[in-house]
C-alpha cells in the first residue's frame, strides 16, 4: 500500500511539473501538445483533444502504398497513426545508417501530416512488433556476445543512444512543438513485460529523449494492464498508458492505469482488433462485435485509443520474429494481415466500416470518399525450371566460409538472416544406427554424403535423429534462421547449432558456409539443370520462371500449394517465406510496385519438396487458411 501511495504522489508531482503555461502571444503557443491534468485531457495547441489512432508500420508496406493506406485510415475517422521505428532496418551494420526508399521515415511522417493525421512515434530502441529480435539489430549479439539487452549494460546503452540520437535528430523538425505532426514519443516499449526491470536504464533512456525533444512532444510509456507490468514500465516524467483488447473490462483496466497515472486522460495504446498468427496455427481472428462494443465503452469515458494493428502489412524477406523461450519456439507468418480492419493488401473489411460507424459517434468524419477494394490480378500459372543448387560449390550466394573446432553462431559469422551449412566428418567407430544430437536454432536439414537423412526442428523439439551406416562419412547440416525471438525474457537468441554429438561423442572440426540472398540476379541467365520432382534428397534448389503482364500491373497473390518450404522472389523482391505443408498461410502477397509491364520473373528457393506440376500460380484472392 505504501508503495502505491508513493507512486501516486510521484505521478502527481510529475503532473504538477507539467502544468500548461500558455505563452503571451499567439506565435509562441500556436503549436504544442501536452496534458491538462486538472481536467484529465490532452491539449493540442492549447485546446482539448483526444485521438483515435491506428498502428501502421511503414516497414511492412512498399513506400508507394504509404499514402493510400494512410488516407484510408483517415477516411475511417482516425485522426492519428502510430508507428514503430525499426533499429535493424535503419542501422543494418554498426554506423551504417539507411534512411532511403522504404526506410524513409521522414517521408512517411510527412505524408501522414499531408493526410491530416497526427503521429505517435515509437522509436524503441526495442519494439517487439513480431519482428526479428524485436527490431534490435543482430550485430549487437556479434559485437558483444554477452551483451545484456534492454538494460544499463554500457555497450547496449552506447549503441542504443547513438541510434536514438540519429532518429530524434531526423524527426525533430516534425515534432508538434515545431509545427509537425508528432504529438507523442514513446520511451522503450512495454518494458514491464521484461524481467530485467532496470529502472536506471529507463531513466537513462528518458534523458536521451528529453535532451532531444524537450517539451516539443509528450513522452509516454506503454505497458500491459496489470500493476506488476506498470511497476517496471513506468518512468517518472513520462505519461503512463496501457494496452488491452476486446472482451476485457474497460473500467478495471483503466483503474490499473490510475495506480501509476492518477490524473490525465485515459489511454489504451494498443487496442487489438485482430491478433498475430504463428506457422502451424489456425489463422487468428477477433469478432467485430466485440471490438466495437469495447471501443464504444472506452470512447464513452473519454479515452484516447490506438488500434494495434489498423493495417498490418507483410513481413517481407526474413523479417518475421518468433515467440517462445527456453522450452518453446513459434515463428510468425510472412503475412502480418493480423485480421486488421485493412487487409494485408490494404482493402477495407466489414470490420473497417463497423469501426468507422462507431468513431463517427464521437469524432467528426473527414470529407473523404469511402475506400473500396483495389482490383487484383490473376496472372495464372508459372512453370518453374531448376537452375541452381544452393549447396553447389560455385554458389553465388556464399558470403562467408570459416572453419573451427566448434560450430559458430550465425551472428559470429556475420550472417543475419539466411542459412549456414555446417559440415564435418563422422568418426569411423560409432554404433549403427548412430544417434545424432544437435541443439538447433531453428531448423536443420541433415545430409550424410550429400543425401537427406532427416530434419531437426526447434519448433517440434526434434533434436535427435538416427543415422544408418554412419562410419567415416561426411555430415552436413543446413540450418535456417526462422526468426529470432521478439518478446519475453529470452530474446538473446543466437542462431546455429551447438552441443553436436554422435551417439554421445562430440563432433569437432567444422567447416561453415553462410548464405544470404540480397541479390538473386545472378540466376537470370543460367540454363536449366536436372532435378527430380518430389523430395529434394540432394539439397535445396533455385527454380526460375517467367510471366508476362499486359497493361498496368495489379496486386496479386502467389499460390504455393503443393510445394514444400522455401522463399519466393519476384523481380528481385523477396516476398518472404512460404510453407504450405504447415500453413495456415498458403499465398504470398505480391504488391503491384514489385511488378512491371511486360516480362516478369519469379524465382524460388525450394528447400524440401518440388511440386509434381513444377508450377506456382498468381491468383486474385489470398489464402491465409
Amino acid at each position: 500500500m505504501w508503495l502505491l501511495i508513493f507512486v501516486a504522489i510521484l505521478a502527481l508531482s510529475s503532473a504538477t511539473s507539467k502544468t500548461i503555461n500558455l505563452p503571451s502571444n499567439d506565435t509562441e503557443w500556436q503549436y504544442s501538445f501536452g496534458v491538462d491534468y486538472e481536467n484529465n485531457q490532452f491539449l493540442l495547441d492549447g485546446k482539448p483533444f483526444r485521438y483515435v489512432s491506428g498502428s501502421f508500420h511503414y516497414f511492412r508496406a512498399p513506400r508507394q502504398y504509404w499514402r493510400d493506406r494512410l488516407r484510408k485510415m483517415r477516411a475511417a475517422g482516425l485522426n492519428a497513426i502510430s508507428t514503430y521505428v525499426e533499429w535493424s532496418l535503419h542501422e543494418p551494420e554498426p554506423g551504417q545508417f539507411n534512411w532511403a526508399g522504404d526506410a524513409d521515415l521522414v517521408n512517411f511522417i510527412n505524408i501522414a501530416q499531408e493526410e491530416d493525421l497526427f503521429v505517435l512515434l515509437r522509436p524503441g530502441p526495442y519494439i517487439c512488433a513480431e519482428r526479428d529480435l524485436g527490431g534490435l539489430p543482430y550485430w549487437l549479439l556479434r559485437e558483444v556476445p554477452n551483451i545484456k539487452l534492454r538494460t544499463k549494460d554500457a555497450d547496449f546503452v552506447r549503441y542504443a543512444t547513438l541510434f536514438l540520437n540519429q532518429v530524434l535528430d531526423k524527426v525533430k523538425p516534425l515534432l508538434r512543438g515545431n509545427g509537425g505532426p508528432i504529438i507523442m514519443v514513446q520511451v522503450e516499449n512495454e518494458y514491464g513485460s521484461y524481467n530485467a526491470c532496470d529502472t536506471e536504464y529507463m531513466d537513462m533512456l528518458k534523458e536521451v529523449f528529453v535532451q532531444k525533444i524537450g517539451n516539443k512532444a509528450l513522452l509516454y510509456t506503454t505497458d500491459g494492464s496489470s500493476a506488476s507490468l506498470l511497476r517496471c514500465g513506468f518512468i517518472p516524467g513520462a505519461y503512463a498508458t496501457i494496452d488491452f483488447g476486446s472482451n476485457s473490462n474497460v473500467t478495471s483496466n483503466f483503474q490499473t492505469m490510475r495506480l501509476y497515472q492518477p490524473r490525465g486522460p485515459l489511454v489504451n495504446s494498443e487496442f487489438y482488433p485482430g491478433w498475430l498468427t504463428h506457422w502451424g496455427e489456425t489463422f487468428q481472428r477477433v469478432k467485430t462485435e466485440a471490438i466495437t462494443k469495447t471501443l464504444k465503452e472506452m470512447l464513452d469515458v473519454g479515452a484516447s485509443v490506438n488500434f494495434y494493428m489498423f493495417y498490418g502489412g507483410t513481413n517481407f524477406g526474413f523479417t518475421n520474429g518468433a515467440n517462445g523461450g527456453v522450452d518453446a519456439y513459434n515463428p510468425q507468418l510472412t503475412s502480418y494481415d493480423y485480421d486488421a480492419p485493412l487487409t494485408e493488401a490494404g482493402d477495407p473489411t466489414d470490420k473497417y466500416f463497423a469501426i468507422r460507424d462507431t468513431i463517427r459517434l464521437y469524432l467528426p468524419l473527414p470529407n473523404i470518399s469511402l475506400p473500396t477494394a483495389s482490383p487484383k490480378a490473376n496472372y495464372g500459372p508459372v512453370l518453374l525450371q531448376p537452375v541452381q543448387k544452393l549447396l553447389d560449390s560455385r554458389s553465388p550466394f556464399v558470403v562467408i566460409r570459416q572453419n573451427g573446432d566448434q560450430p559458430k553462431t550465425f551472428e559470429s559469422l556475420s550472417v543475419n538472416q539466411g542459412f549456414v551449412l555446417y559440415e564435418t566428418n563422422l568418426p569411423n567407430s560409432v554404433s549403427d544406427p548412430a544417434i545424432l544430437r544437435a541443439m538447433t536454432k531453428d531448423r536443420a536439414l541433415v545430409y550424410v554424403d550429400d543425401r537427406l537423412s532427416g530434419t531437426l526442428s526447434r519448433i517440434d523439439k526434434i533434436f535427435t535423429i538416427p543415422l544408418e551406416s554412419p562410419y567415416g562419412r561426411r555430415l552436413s547440416l543446413l540450418v535456417e534462421n526462422q526468426g529470432r525471438l521478439n518478446f519475453g525474457n529470452e530474446i538473446h537468441d543466437f542462431k546455429g547449432i551447438s552441443n553436436v554429438t554422435i551417439s554421445g561423442t562430440p563432433l569437432t572440426g567444422w567447416n561453415m558456409t553462410g548464405y544470404t540472398f540480397s541479390d538473386v540476379s545472378s540466376l537470370r541467365h543460367l540454363t536449366t539443370i536436372r532435378v527430380e520432382s518430389g523430395t529434394l534428397n540432394n539439397g535445396p534448389v533455385f527454380l526460375r520462371g517467367k510471366f508476362t503482364i499486359v497493361g498496368q500491373p495489379l496486386d496479386t497473390f502467389l499460390d504455393t500449394t503443393g510445394w514444400g518450404k522455401g522463399v519466393a522472389f519476384v523481380n528481385g523482391h523477396n516476398l518472404g517465406r512460404y510453407w504450405p505443408l504447415v500453413g495456415p498461410q498458403i499465398t504470398l502477397y505480391v504488391p503491384a510496385p514489385y511488378l512491371r509491364q511486360g516480362e516478369n520473373e519469379l524465382i524460388i528457393l525450394e528447400l524440401e519438396y518440388v511440386a509434381q506440376t513444377r508450377k506456382m500460380k498468381f491468383q486474385s484472392v489470398p489464402n491465409l487458411g
